[in-house]
């Protein structure tokens, strides 16, 4: 129901004053900052990312502390880091003493891209990571990678295959931790030779800790990916092409059977399964196949039925592997999370490597938010960022100092004040996963 314009004209109950006080509307944040830097990010992001052309100029961890911030706090563009700026109780909270304009920021992003900085932060992300698998008690490891399209009407962007013009990103995840170990930026129009970017993802885990299983999406069903996945001894699960060597192959099939899911409902359709080789294939695979009836209306397009077929070199019976393929279903909660979550469904500049560069920072953002999930209260390490920022992030505070000491005042009820000095308790006791000498963590 919409206001009168009588309602409108009715006078407040309440007046608005502005005050000096050092209050800050997100003081969660400051969980995430005293994260950043006992994880070691500066002292990663002085060691690899390109140090400031002069004296006066701002170095990398001054860009990226306030960045990775406002992406954790739910700012959507550049400009959004005014929010930060202006919020001087939550910049003494975090120990920024000084911070670029958004303009700054801007040319900054442009210049990282072009420049080394692309391989800088790739490398702070890796080392990150390499670090928080070696510590997770997880031994084995479930990879998951997928492409997605962020829609831009920019000068650098192509034509997608959806027709919208765009980049066409390819995340590379592991299931158990939820974390992203590889990712590139790619344009619209790019498509398969992916290749190199699992490759890279494999070099992220450390020795001692092995990933076992590979689900994967049509565009990784290649002679390339598989013959590399087989020498890994790696057990991949990959959405084939539905060419005439694989339709033949179905044809084959003599014993089909309804398939039942772990609850014992039966979903239906059909399973069955046949042995396939690829021309370029160093050996045969299984494919497990999935079938439907069409609909009535569909029966002009051909056959009576639907397929869906999944190769894969693994021993698990036919309704496993149905069960670990439609686990890859989480990938997508994971992009929708680095998309819509972390604000990278738009990108900020005309310039393709800016955007790249802009998206490893998102990546970056994602990734230390799950890496911290371990700090949450039991009932929230599920939870996404909007759900953070609602319960933990985005609670007023008073800061103030006495006797060099930083005190936060916050309004909470007391079970919740009781999860935040919790939160701080599980942050003290962050071990420093990375080398930082030279570095004030204290």
């Amino acid at each position: 129901m919409s206001l009168t314009q009588k309602q409108l004209k009715l006078k407040l109950k309440f007046k608005l004053q502005r005050t000096d006080e050092d209050i800050t509307p997100r003081t969660g944040l400051a969980f995430y900052s005293e994260g950043l830097k006992r994880a070691g990010v500066e002292s990663l992001i002085k060691k690899h990312m390109p140090p400031s052309g002069s004296n006066r100029g701002y170095d990398a961890w001054e860009y990226v502390h306030p960045i990775v911030l406002m992406l954790i706090g739910g700012g959507r563009h550049i400009e959004d880091i005014k929010m930060i700026g202006e919020d001087k109780a939550l910049r003494r909270l975090c120990e920024i003493e000084r911070m670029p304009s958004s303009s700054t920021i801007g040319d900054w992003i442009r210049r990282m891209g072009s420049g080394s900085g692309l391989y800088g932060i790739k490398k702070v992300i890796d080392e990150l990571n390499k670090e928080y698998i070696r510590e997770s008690g997880v031994k084995e490891f479930t990879l998951w990678s997928d492409p997605t399209i962020i829609e831009a009407e920019k000068e650098s962007a192509e034509k997608t295959y959806e027709g919208v013009r765009g980049y066409r990103p390819v995340l590379v995840a592991i299931q158990e931790l939820g974390l992203i170990i590889g990712y590139e930026f790619r344009n619209g129009n790019t498509h398969g030779v992916f290749g190199k970017v699992i490759d890279e993802a494999f070099k992220v885990v450390p020795e001692g800790k092995k990933i076992r299983w590979a689900v994967l999406d049509s565009e990784y069903y290649s002679a390339e990916v598989i013959n590399d996945l087989s020498r890994r001894g790696v057990e991949y699960f990959i959405v084939a092409d539905q060419d005439r060597a694989v339709m033949e192959a179905i044809k084959g099939i003599k014993e089909w059977k309804e398939y039942t899911d772990e609850w014992g409902i039966k979903r239906g359709f059909e399973i069955g399964e046949a042995v396939h080789c690829m021309g370029k294939s160093e050996g045969a695979f299984r494919i497990v196949v999935k079938r439907w009836k069409r609909e009535q209306l569909e029966l002009f397009e051909g056959g009576a039925y639907r397929y869906h077929v999944i190769a894969t070199n693994s021993g698990l019976s036919m309704e496993e592997v149905i069960r670990k393929y439609e686990d890859r279903g989480q990938m997508e909660n994971i992009i929708k999370e680095v998309k819509i979550g972390f604000s990278m469904e738009q990108m900020p500049s005309s310039d393709f490597n800016g955007n790249a560069f802009w998206f490893s920072l998102g990546v970056l953002a994602y990734n230390i938010f799950v890496t911290m999930k371990d700090v949450l209260p039991e009932g929230m390490r599920r939870s996404t960022i909007g759900t953070v920022r609602w319960r933990i992030i985005e609670v007023a505070g008073r800061v103030i100092r006495k006797a060099r000491q930083i005190y936060v005042k916050v309004c909470l009820r007391v079970e919740r004040f009781k999860e935040y000095l919790k939160i701080g308790e599980e942050i003290e006791g962050l071990q420093l996963v990375v080398d930082t000498s030279g570095v004030d963590t204290s």
